[in-house]
């Protein structure tokens, strides 16, 4: 059975239950934005958009924190020969950001910036991807939802195997996120390899603590 909590004791706090008992732990940051975040965005003029971009914050601060932690000596790693390097995902997920955000800003054919295949520096990788969100940074400002319902060509897939569609703006953004997301999970994967704590893990975005 739950036993009462007095509202004293509980400051910041939710209770979780484990086990059958009632354990503590504190509210994250994640938690208490998602929850302000959510009436803003249905106040908003622009709710889809504002949603976006609260994504795209999210996960532009999770990448950018990620390639900096990760120690130099360990970009050039790849958990199996085939798939990529630390390295080349990062340089990946900057080139991505120019082709999905160059759809969005209407430039025919998309960009392609080559990040990957000729930067392999962790200093250059830094810089190259800072560059690559502050491009997004300003099409994300100018996007709204009336801005986001036509219809752009984009090229879904990976490369040699991309398929040509078209889609609304809005969708786009979705995809851009969506993409940025998936490769953070590789991202984790290889820091928790490498025994480095990824930056979703951390205070004030994660739960975790560090060992005594």
């Amino acid at each position: 059975m739950f036993r009462r909590l007095r509202a004293s004791g509980c400051k910041g706090r939710l209770p979780v239950v484990t086990d059958g008992a009632v354990r503590l732990t504190n509210i994250t940051a994640v938690v208490l934005a998602l929850a302000v975040s959510v009436p803003a965005h249905a106040q908003s003029p622009n709710p889809l958009t504002s949603g976006a971009k609260f994504h795209y914050g999210i996960i532009k601060g999770y990448v950018t924190r990620a390639a900096a932690k990760m120690p130099e000596e360990h970009y050039p790693f790849r958990p199996t020969p085939d798939v990529r390097t630390f390295a080349q995902l990062i340089g990946h997920l900057a080139d991505a950001n120019y082709r999905l955000c160059s759809v969005l800003a209407g430039q025919d054919p998309p960009m392609d910036a080559g990040i990957e295949k000729n930067q392999h520096a962790k200093s250059d990788l830094i810089k190259a991807l800072d560059q690559s969100f502050t491009y997004c940074d300003n099409v994300y400002a100018d996007m709204s939802d009336e801005a986001g319902k036509p219809i752009v060509k984009f090229d879904a897939g990976g490369e040699g195997s991309r398929v040509p569609i078209q889609m609304p703006r809005l969708t786009v953004l979705a995809f851009h996120a969506g993409h940025a997301f998936e490769h953070y999970g590789n991202i984790v994967t290889y820091m928790r390899l490498k025994g480095v704590v990824p930056p979703s893990s951390e205070p004030p975005f994660g739960t975790y603590r560090p060992k005594d």
